[in-house]
């Protein structure tokens, strides 16, 4: 007995095209998705500006110690985190920095502003490297801070009417918003240091995350 041959009907034209259509739709979409995802990516960048770098260094005996200040600003478009400051490649720690992110008193006008330094508290009331308040020297304490200890007030410039900081010490990273600035002051490791390195370039660095690079500072000798 012979079997019966059926014959299968072919896909039609119209269902292929649609289906052709369909795939052509889904594979646009992810490219452009990709692409977007990749564009964000780059877009939404972190960036650490640092001007101003100033670095002293005591000359008074071998004390070994030796203080520094920087400006910084968050010039991407991310929040970030100062998170290190080296000095030779070592790692300042966190208690020696004092700061002031305070946008009323870091405002772009005064960073432009020379950093001061004062001078060393004079041992034995400064065993620990304790740089003198500006306070010692006349300068009054800017409106809402408090001359207190873990306080380092300072004035901006050589004039008595320039801008003055309140400097807070830190315990850790210092957080900045898109377009924000700051200013830092820190003392570096006794020792690290000395008189023979006056005059002489000194890498110091302030890194939020992967952003940052090293800048060589003249050290002075004060």
């Amino acid at each position: 007995m012979l079997r019966k041959m059926h014959k299968r009907k072919a896909i039609s034209t119209v269902l292929t095209t649609m289906i052709i259509v369909v795939a052509s739709v889904v594979l646009a979409t992810g490219v452009v998705l990709y692409g977007t995802s990749t564009f964000q990516n780059k877009a939404n960048n972190q960036a650490l500006t640092t001007t101003g770098i100033q670095l002293w260094i005591d000359k008074t005996g071998s004390s070994g110690w030796a203080w520094g200040a920087a400006d910084f600003r968050n010039s991407g478009d991310k929040i970030l985190s100062v998170d290190q400051l080296t000095v030779h490649g070592q790692a300042v720690p966190f208690q020696n920095w004092y700061a002031d992110t305070n946008q009323t008193r870091v405002t772009v006008s005064n960073l432009q502003w020379a950093l001061n330094y004062t001078s060393m508290k004079v041992s034995p009331n400064s065993p620990n490297g304790e740089l003198n308040n500006g306070t010692t020297v006349g300068v009054a304490a800017p409106n809402g801070c408090t001359n207190t200890s873990g306080k380092l007030i300072m004035q901006l410039g050589s004039v008595s009417q320039n801008p003055t900081l309140c400097l807070t010490s830190q315990n850790g990273p210092v957080s900045l918003y898109p377009g924000q600035r700051g200013i830092v002051y820190f003392k570096v490791q006794q020792n690290l240091l000395t008189s023979l390195d006056a005059s002489s370039p000194v890498s110091i660095a302030l890194y939020a995350g992967q952003s940052g690079s090293p800048i060589e500072v003249t050290a002075a000798a004060r």
